[in-house]
């Protein structure tokens, strides 16, 4: 005897998994983010990363367009150029020194999304973007915060 069990449809499939919290919840607002532009002096951004007592920020550019990220590790690198190689610092810009590849999430992505790439990689901060366009940002410690919402499953 021969038994095919009927397959769910993904819709079907879909509606019994439990659904997680959107990332935008959790977000800071562009409008509430400290970013810079790829020609703003390293120097002038140090001021500010120390001033504001961040640790990083999103690179914009003139479209508000997500190019890169500068972190304090990537103004660190300033130091080793000017003993190193001797390289003067007043005319270096943030595109010098930004992480241009950056890591990204979309609005519909969810915080196990997020808690999956913090688990899995040493970044801090995650930029959420629409079609290249910063909306927001989330970092570990806002994906936490969603811990305390998400309800328990039985298996």
């Amino acid at each position: 005897m021969n038994f095919k069990p009927a397959m769910k449809s993904k819709e079907e499939m879909a509606a019994g998994q439990p659904r997680y919290e959107s990332v935008t919840q959790y977000m800071v607002n562009v409008g509430s983010l400290i970013t810079f532009a790829p020609d703003q002096t390293i120097q002038e951004v140090i001021d500010i990363i120390i001033n504001k007592g961040i640790s990083g920020a999103p690179v914009l550019d003139k479209d508000r367009k997500l190019v890169g990220i500068i972190s304090e590790k990537d103004c660190l690198r300033i130091i080793v150029d000017q003993a190193y190689h001797n390289l003067p610092t007043s005319d270096r810009k943030v595109s010098d020194y930004m992480t241009a590849k950056v890591k990204t999430l979309s609005s519909s992505s969810d915080v196990v999304e997020a808690a999956n790439e913090f688990l899995n990689s040493p970044i801090r901060r995650l930029p959420i973007v629409d079609n290249g366009v910063l909306i927001g940002q989330v970092s570990r410690r806002d994906i936490l915060k969603a811990a305390k919402n998400i309800s328990q499953t039985t298996w």
